[in-house]
């Protein structure tokens, strides 16, 4: 199953657009927090989890899916949300803590939430496995041939939320894909000392579902997995566990000193940056020409721009509304 050209050109440019996106996060963030960093201080305070690098994983999932489709992400969850059509500047504004973001400014970056999109994330490992798998049920009842995707990192998999919700689905034949990013580090620990199998997709075995690993950060092979994954849901054949080897960019929060690379790995993986590979991908095909390129990047840093501004210039939260949009 391979994407169309006009396919092709929607993958690049969510890429891009999360990519200015984080860009433009990575700067705002440090405003205020130098010379010495503070992570109360600036305009988007707390921690701040960039997925630079890991553009391929959202776009060749997210090219399948449908609004109705359900989409939990991790702590590393701006692709997936731009790639799931989470509003943009709802989301800058979250980010932001103004009342005009998703929430009202009360979740942050770690707490995207999207009901017109069906879109969630949470901070905490592994929790969005247990939610996609209720929500795949929920589908399953009504007869609707919608699905969920649960996003995950690597590190989840040791979790034991991770062997709960693949037992389920499976069970259950559930319209669910579990989608594993492996870029190598649960925070600052390798996956080579954490894990005991090379790839996690052979987990799948042990919850009789097909399990397929993708290498390279190759965006149009995941299409290709991941349509056959999704279309085999849609159609009550149950879940599929989805690896994809990614590469993390950025350290795992903002401030991260990183020492903990051996040296020449990040200048490795910049070399090798998914975005590049993209584009010259389209060209080489004739998919994309310099002029379209142009008129893309353009179009991905304006929406960039134009979320900014209004994350800028949004109020915030007014102290006497605390209580409002939360649980008490």
């Amino acid at each position: 199953m391979l994407p169309t050209s006009e396919k092709k050109k929607w993958m690049y440019e969510n890429m891009l657009v999360s990519r200015f996106f984080e860009e433009a996060m990575e700067a705002i963030y440090m405003e205020g927090k130098t010379p010495v960093f503070n992570m109360a201080e600036g305009p988007i305070p707390g921690e701040m989890h960039l997925s630079t690098g890991q553009e391929p994983c959202a776009v060749g999932v997210c090219a399948h899916l449908r609004p109705s489709d359900v989409v939990t992400a991790t702590h590393r969850p701006h692709h997936q949300a731009i790639a799931k059509g989470v509003d943009l500047k709802m989301m800058a504004a979250e980010i932001f803590g103004k009342k005009t973001g998703l929430s009202g400014g009360r979740g942050g970056h770690m707490h995207i939430f999207d009901a017109d999109v069906n879109f969630a994330c949470s901070g905490i490992i592994a929790q969005g496995l247990g939610p996609a798998v209720g929500a795949a049920l929920s589908k399953q009842m009504k007869g609707d041939d919608s699905v969920a995707v649960a996003f995950l990192g690597e590190g989840a998999v040791n979790q034991g939320a991770f062997h709960e919700a693949l037992n389920l689905a499976a069970v259950w034949k559930l319209p669910v894909i579990f989608v594993v990013e492996d870029n190598s580090w649960g925070i600052s620990v390798s996956k080579a000392e954490s894990t005991a199998v090379k790839h996690n997709a052979v987990r799948a075995q042990a919850y009789n579902m097909p399990g397929r690993f993708i290498a390279d950060n190759d965006p149009i092979a995941l299409y290709d997995v991941a349509g056959i994954a999704i279309e085999d849901a849609r159609a009550g054949k149950g879940p599929t566990l989805i690896e994809v080897e990614t590469t993390r960019l950025a350290g795992h929060f903002m401030g991260d000193a990183e020492g903990y690379r051996p040296d020449g790995e990040l200048d490795l993986l910049k070399s090798k940056d998914p975005i590049i590979r993209m584009k010259k991908l389209l060209i080489d095909e004739g998919v994309l020409s310099e002029d379209e390129n142009l008129q893309i990047t353009l179009k991905a840093q304006k929406l960039v721009d134009e979320a900014i501004e209004f994350a800028r210039s949004s109020d915030y939260p007014e102290p006497a509304e605390a209580l409002e949009k939360v649980f008490v």
